[in-house]
């Protein structure tokens, strides 16, 4: 073992120039799965405790680590393979993973609020990510209006690109208020996540036509089905930093825990081709519903307009999820190492045109 070891970080480095053409805006999606349990934990406190908060801030740093080093080197490869770069741009898939780079900037600049409060500079972070994420939003939304390639005639059309990644660009809009309203852009806040809020229905609609009209998603791509899951647990929390009756956000947590049920068996499908990025998908989602339910179960404790037997189940099952989220994350992370030290991931084509 001793011995493999220094021939694989070895190879490792005499390939890394190569493969830097392959890290696609993807990789920022463990940046969002990080830095949303560590706001998962940071809701937990409340019930936990502080060891609850220091476990918080260990994963958010990490998160935050994480997007420095993938910020970097996506620069690094912007200068070195501009042609790779405009191939995910183009991708009609690929192509909304983009807008993982500022929600993973959105979500870390809610856990550093959790740590700084509220400096200038953090504010000046958060403008950034939210109009950013606008900006990603209005270029992936305008490919909808724009001339489609299958009236030319190459037999790919619009529904090859509607999938629940396009959740991502959407849905990272209502993010924005997780960091927005404590900074104090309740206004802005607000109003971009209204965009979310429209949009969300929509996609969820397209997706379906496109699965009930045209055809299943490829193996690859089924782990993004869990996606749908974030939407209304974001929302949810989104309504709970408003002040907004419990009852909208216990609505919001029975959508986004039905979502779950509904989209998890097609993970035993999507583990037949074997582990790759598309299967951090799950952890973010897991990480927003988690943090709603430990809000809404305190919300429920505090009414205790059922008893008190309904809350304390809540609150337990908020535990639940939050063991099963740092499972399923730490899992992931271990995957994502090895896939690494193995070769298997940052490699050509590891997310196919999906064809209608």
């Amino acid at each position: 073992m001793n011995r493999r070891w220094p021939a694989t970080v070895k190879r490792l480095e005499m390939t890394a120039p190569a493969r830097l053409q392959f890290l696609s805006p993807a990789w920022f999606t463990p940046v969002m799965g990080l830095a949303g349990l560590a706001l998962a934990w940071f809701r937990a406190a409340p019930l936990l405790g502080v060891p609850a908060a220091w476990v918080a801030q260990g994963v958010g740093f990490v998160a935050s680590v994480l997007f420095l080093v993938l910020f970097t080197q996506s620069v690094r490869r912007v200068i070195q393979f501009p042609q790779a770069v405009v191939a995910d741009l183009t991708h009609p898939v690929r192509h909304a993973f983009v807008a993982a780079i500022p929600v993973g900037l959105l979500l870390v600049t809610a856990f550093l609020g959790q740590v700084f409060g509220q400096p200038a500079w953090l504010s000046g972070l958060w403008l950034m990510a939210a109009f950013s994420q606008l900006l990603v939003t209005w270029w992936v939304l305008s490919k909808w209006l724009q001339p489609q390639p299958d009236e030319a005639g190459d037999g790919i059309s619009m529904w090859s690109g509607i999938t629940p990644l396009l959740f991502i660009p959407v849905v990272g809009n209502v993010v924005a208020p997780l960091a927005g309203i404590p900074l104090g852009y309740a206004d802005w806040s607000v109003m971009q996540a209204g965009i979310g809020l429209f949009f969300w229905p929509l996609v969820l609609l397209l997706v379906l036509v496109r699965r009930a009209a045209h055809s299943s998603l490829p193996i690859p791509l089924l782990p993004t089905w869990c996606i749908a899951v974030a939407p209304p647990s974001v929302l949810g929390l989104v309504a709970c930093d408003f002040q907004a009756p419990l009852w909208v956000g216990q609505m919001a947590w029975a959508m986004g825990f039905f979502c779950l049920l509904w989209s998890a068996p097609v993970l035993r499908r999507a583990w037949q081709g074997g582990f790759h990025m598309g299967f951090w998908a799950l952890s973010f989602p897991l990480a927003a519903l988690t943090g709603l339910s430990f809000v809404v179960g305190e919300g429920m404790v505090t009414a205790a307009t059922s008893g008190t037997v309904f809350p304390l189940m809540m609150q337990g099952v908020a535990v639940v999820l939050l063991v099963l989220t740092t499972a399923v994350t730490l899992t992931l992370c271990v995957l994502t190492v090895s896939g690494l030290l193995a070769g298997r991931l940052l490699v050509a084509d590891d997310l196919p045109t999906v064809q209608a």
